[in-house]
């Protein structure tokens, strides 16, 4: 009795401290947007340089009824999540290769630290005369990005794996091929998962430079225009927004990783 007692008032204690964070949290955002409105109300801060609440919340406004708002939004998450998966599968699969066979680990080691060195945006001008000026060229430079962050990242996980555990299988007969998928890729889930929780931040920077250098709509588009045209509150409309977006795929990776667990564990 006095277990299930302690687990109850344990359970209620997590959830009471949930509650604690979300209210929190929610109170630091809306006093934060609060006092920037105050700020800029009040003459303490530029509305012109910094835009306000309200001034963004016109332009979101503005930007629905023209019919543009969600043609902008979905122009770039659509390029984020290609340039995720695409990213995220590619790394993965050359991270594989790299492990199973040493060879191939130790001729390709260096041109992989000189792309991992080597500032991605320079490429962006050669990429866009190879695919042309347009969603291709953005998914590009974003894969490029994120690539070669998730093969060290997973490749990494996979070395980690206790070597004596590959022996015991090796000991049973097992196959190079068993032991990556019974041993090797189990074993390195919360590698994986960080390297998907890494990739989201470097999918949406890969995507708002290309943006930023070729597009014509999304939301790096709007920044650049927005910037251009001394509209201030569209760029920091769209900031506000890549934010929101940004946060909430960042949560839609870390529900799957514990749906991902909870399979795991059962």
């Amino acid at each position: 009795m006095d277990y299930i007692k302690e687990r109850e008032s344990y359970l209620k204690n997590v959830i009471v401290r949930k509650k604690k964070v979300i209210i929190s949290r929610v109170t630091i955002l809306i006093a934060f947007f609060a006092l920037w409105e105050i700020a800029g109300d009040w003459g303490w801060i530029d509305p012109f340089l910094t835009s306000t609440p309200s001034r963004m919340l016109k332009n979101l406004i503005k930007l629905y009824v023209e019919g543009n708002l969600f043609k902008h939004i979905g122009i770039t998450c659509v390029e984020t999540i290609l340039g995720f998966l695409l990213s995220t599968l590619i790394g993965t699969f050359v991270a594989v290769l790299l492990w199973w066979s040493d060879f191939i680990s130790d001729v390709l080691d260096p041109y992989v630290v000189v792309l991992n060195a080597l500032p991605k945006v320079a490429l962006a001008p050669i990429i866009i005369f190879w695919v042309g000026n347009g969603m291709p060229a953005i998914i590009l430079v974003t894969v490029l990005i994120s690539v070669i962050v998730t093969i060290l990242t997973v490749l990494s996980g996979f070395k980690e794996v206790d070597n004596d555990k590959i022996k015991l299988l090796q000991t049973f007969g097992a196959s190079k091929f068993q032991i990556l998928t019974y041993l090797i890729i189990p074993a390195s889930i919360p590698t994986l998962v960080s390297s998907l929780k890494i990739n989201v931040g470097l999918s949406w920077v890969g995507v708002i430079m290309g943006e930023f250098l070729v597009a014509k709509e999304g939301l790096g588009f709007l920044i650049i225009y927005g910037g251009q045209i001394s509209q201030l509150d569209t760029v920091m409309l769209s900031i506000i927004i890549l934010s929101i977006l940004a946060y909430g795929m960042y949560e839609a990776v870390s529900i799957a990783e514990k749906k991902l667990r909870k399979i795991m564990f059962h």
